[in-house]
């Protein structure tokens, strides 16, 4: 009878697995279907939807290196979500129409959900800029955060919890200090997520700079765009990047010119940029 009971057990508890599928079961569904197709791209040698299969030409052909390697990010981007769960931003990188997404989620109790591949390029930068790079997607890691930009305060276990991400992402993948940014610096005309943030946290940590306590007066032949420019901000709209600069490092008020105090924080990270 022991025997027979433990097995009808085991059949039942079986059956139920079976039937309770996990709450994301068909979206990672799709993640797999999406990473299979891609997996098949990297592996044909040739590339049958590139040059040399493409041009069909006698005069070319496929001698494969053994010098490669996959994408390396380079930047870290920081959002706000602006939504009112992790949940709720989780369901929306889940819809196809929207088609958003990043590498990592935080919640406002320090959960860290990774949705993204650190390898692949996710959808979270949109249009902008930072120096020369016009397509961040392709040379960032996106991480939002949990918080609806206006009332929600930045808790101590999603900081912590921040904190430790771009820890293992400066390490893993070298990523240089000045290279921790907001969605406001690379599309200040758009954004200005990650909005109040403390990002005199971060630098303290070694993600990103902030000025010291104590500021020089700029000399007399500051230029402030040009200053902007070596940060890394778009000047093709100063006003834009100059309230991009503001929303970062000022954040009392975002106003698209400095004043004479404020050219004493542009010109103290400016120097950091040197």
């Amino acid at each position: 009878m022991n025997l027979r009971l433990a097995t009808l057990a085991l059949c039942t508890s079986s059956l139920i697995a079976a039937c309770t599928a996990p709450k994301y079961a068909a979206t990672e569904k799709i993640y797999k279907k999406k990473a299979k197709t891609f997996a098949s791209i990297y592996e044909q040698t040739p590339p049958t939807d590139q040059v040399v299969a493409k041009l069909n030409d006698k005069n070319t052909a496929w001698i494969a290196s053994t010098n490669f390697g996959i994408r390396k990010p380079n930047y870290v981007i920081i959002h706000h979500t602006a939504q009112d769960s992790l949940g709720q931003t989780i369901k929306t990188f889940h819809n196809e129409k929207v088609g958003v997404s990043s590498h990592y989620v935080i919640g406002r109790d320090g959960k860290i959900v990774q949705m993204v591949n650190d390898y692949y390029r996710a959808h979270h930068a949109g249009i902008g800029k930072w120096g020369n790079d016009k397509d961040l997607n392709s040379s960032s890691i996106g991480i939002e955060l949990d918080n609806n930009g206006t009332t929600d305060p930045w808790t101590e276990a999603q900081i912590t919890s921040l904190l430790k991400v771009l820890n293992y992402l400066k390490k893993t993948y070298n990523i240089p200090q000045a290279n921790f940014i907001g969605h406001m610096d690379i599309a200040p005309t758009r954004k200005n997520d990650p909005a109040r943030f403390p990002w005199k946290t971060l630098a303290d940590q070694g993600f990103g700079y902030w000025y010291d306590l104590k500021l020089e007066t700029p000399p007399a032949d500051f230029n402030a765009a040009m200053a902007l420019r070596v940060i890394g901000y778009d000047i093709s709209n100063l006003e834009a990047a100059v309230k991009g600069f503001k929303r970062h490092f000022i954040q009392t008020n975002d106003r698209g010119t400095f004043s004479s105090e404020e050219l004493k924080i542009v010109y103290a990270i400016f120097k950091k940029y040197l």
